[in-house]
């Protein structure tokens, strides 16, 4: 017999990076879910089990996938205790199982997030105690179950986490160099500038390749939840349907595109990241897709006998004292190689470092604010016309 709850639409949040939730809200739509609002690093959604599975395994920009499942107001220790010990866990949790509690307070009464998720803890454990004598263990590393507990203003909001380990952690990372972009924010920065994964993409400082990895799991139609490691989440749910899962997998396999569907190339000036990219590139089975040189970033030059495409790079922001003259010099050598070598293409610099960008000496179309970790950052579009532009006459 068919199971209608599998067809029963219900509230989840997708959480992302700053600046991103736009995007991430189109990724959920183009999806089938129904957005019910855009805050801040977070999309809350409502969709069926099937979307649930769909959004780990297909959103470039998620962080995790949370399902809320209780509310409730407390004022002091006393209400936090009791109202959590009033939700039934066992509908959530199975004593042979573990699980972990990650608390966030805001403009909260209480201070400490680690005091309230003890404290929760403390009466799910108590529940499961007092009503069959087991009780599951906690396992702040790797649980079965992990739930959020959200804080505004002392009202508590539960969640399960659908993800398990943050969606951000891809799989195909086998090693990196110091500073490098995590998947969510490349993806973000790709669809930010609304390439269209049929135009060249060019990326003459490649670092570890991260951009251009991701480049190809889009341009591919690869599913980048295809290679997260373990098991999310929501494997461990009770009410985990394994054959709705197994065909939303198959269903993902079979969307890749193998014939190649963008020219995308990668350079750097040093040999080693160029070698890791390579590692990571091949980790990730997309070696037929990139093409990996070393090459200084002046000697950059768009491809023969290819359309004008974009061209995006992450240079470095400087972060030590006494980098300013430097970096300044590396920002005017960017500047110089996207005016010579890249005319009709539409370039994108991705920058911690403003004072620097000033040194491109282009002229920025759009400027998208956003952070890499702590550092704030911009996406900066500059348009590359071909041949001089002509300044249109007056309309006297």
């Amino acid at each position: 017999m068919a199971d209608n709850r599998r067809d029963a639409p219900f509230f989840m949040t997708a959480t992302t990076q700053f600046g991103l939730e736009e995007v991430l809200a189109q990724e959920l739509r183009d999806l089938g879910a129904k957005i019910e609002r855009i805050g801040q690093r977070a999309v809350e959604f409502t969709g069926p089990k099937q979307l649930l599975y769909e959004a780990n395994l297909w959103c470039r920009t998620a962080m995790r996938i949370l399902k809320p499942f209780a509310d409730f107001y407390a004022p002091d220790e006393r209400a936090l205790y009791r109202e959590t010990g009033r939700i039934d866990w066992s509908q959530y949790i199975r004593p042979d199982q573990t699980f972990a509690i990650t608390a966030v307070v805001n403009k909260s009464s209480f201070e400490h997030s680690l005091f309230v998720a003890q404290l929760a803890k403390d009466a799910i454990v108590d529940q499961f105690r007092n009503r069959t004598g087991e009780r599951p263990s906690v396992d702040v590393k790797n649980p079965d179950i992990r739930l959020h507990l959200h804080m505004l203003e002392n009202e508590v909001l539960f969640s399960l986490d659908a993800s398990g380990d943050s969606l951000h952690r891809r799989g195909y990372r086998q090693q990196t160099n110091a500073a490098p972009l995590n998947e969510v924010l490349a993806a973000g920065l790709l669809l930010l500038t609304g390439w269209d994964g049929k135009k060249p993409l060019i990326d003459p400082m490649c670092g570890s390749g991260t951009l251009l990895t991701e480049a190809a799991l889009l341009a591919q139609r690869i599913a980048p939840g295809l290679y997260h490691q373990g098991k999310f989440g929501f494997e461990n749910w009770p009410d985990f349907d394994r054959a709705l899962w197994e065909s939303v997998q198959l269903d993902a396999r079979n969307a890749r595109l193998e014939e190649p569907q963008a020219y995308l190339a990668g350079s750097d000036l040093s040999a080693e990241f160029i070698e890791l990219a390579r590692q990571n590139v091949e980790a990730a089975g997309l070696e037929d897709f990139i093409r990996l040189s070393v090459r200084d970033v002046k000697d950059a030059k768009a491809p023969a006998r290819e359309e004008p495409g974009i061209v995006i790079m992450n240079p470095p922001y400087g972060e030590r004292i006494g980098d300013e003259a430097e970096m300044a010099g590396l920002y005017k050598v960017m500047g110089d190689t996207l005016k010579t070598s890249f005319q009709g293409y539409d370039a994108y610099i991705f920058t911690g470092n403003l004072a620097a960008a000033k040194s491109v000496g282009l002229r920025t179309s759009r400027r998208v604010p956003l952070f890499n970790g702590p550092i704030d950052c911009r996406l900066l579009k500059y348009e590359l016309y071909q041949g001089t532009r002509k300044a249109r006459p007056d309309a006297a």
